[in-house]
């Protein structure tokens, strides 16, 4: 069954993003992207890059992790804001929002139902896993369903912002396990869990 997938980055004080929601590694933002942090993700997941990054960069590897990504109304509009309105043409765009009226881009399915629902039926097909990008607010409403955590973390703190699971994520602690890790020489780090089955 294929697995949803957190793969997001954070700072060293949990936050996604800061308290205005804009793309902390868009030129202006607080994180400047390290060299070492993007060689890596070029080569472990260049499934991951917007269409205008891969076409940049030169990259035209398919990726073996991803082929399906979701994410939110406020995610999705960051790369709106850009005039991408599907910044990941190479992959199946699924976006969850109950205001757009319609999908700005014939490629990207809107769901307005529940988030959990349509979840548990992409798991269900074939196919690599499922790459939530954010935000924060659906990561919160699809808690449960999170089979694993990958963490791209900066060597940053900024006191606040958008937390990993948003403002309203309801208090549910859940164990997880280390499962990889890779350290870079500019201190970001990728840090891979998977949810830990209850005994029992």
């Amino acid at each position: 069954m294929r697995k949803l997938v957190y793969f997001i980055a954070a700072t060293l004080d949990g936050f996604i993003a800061g308290p205005d929601g804009a793309d902390p590694s868009a030129p202006g933002g607080f994180w400047p992207i390290p060299e070492d942090y993007l060689t890596h993700l070029v080569a472990e997941y260049p499934e991951t890059l917007p269409g205008p990054a891969r076409a940049a960069l030169g990259v035209t590897a398919e990726g073996t992790h991803f082929d399906t990504v979701v994410e939110g109304r406020r995610s999705y509009g960051i790369g709106l804001d850009a005039g991408l309105t599907d910044a990941y043409p190479h992959l199946r765009h699924l976006v969850f929002s109950r205001t757009l009226g319609e999908s700005p881009d014939p490629a990207v399915e809107l769901v307005a139902g529940d988030p959990v629902a349509r979840v548990r039926e992409l798991k269900q097909e074939d196919g690599k896993d499922i790459w939530l990008v954010g935000g924060g607010e659906l990561a919160a409403s699809l808690y449960t369903e999170i089979d694993t955590l990958i963490l791209k973390l900066s060597p940053t703190t900024i006191g606040t912002g958008i937390p990993l699971f948003g403002r309203r994520a309801a208090f549910e602690p859940a164990a997880w396990t280390l499962a990889d890790h890779t350290v870079l020489g500019s201190g970001a780090m990728y840090l891979t869990y998977r949810r830990a089955v209850a005994a029992g």
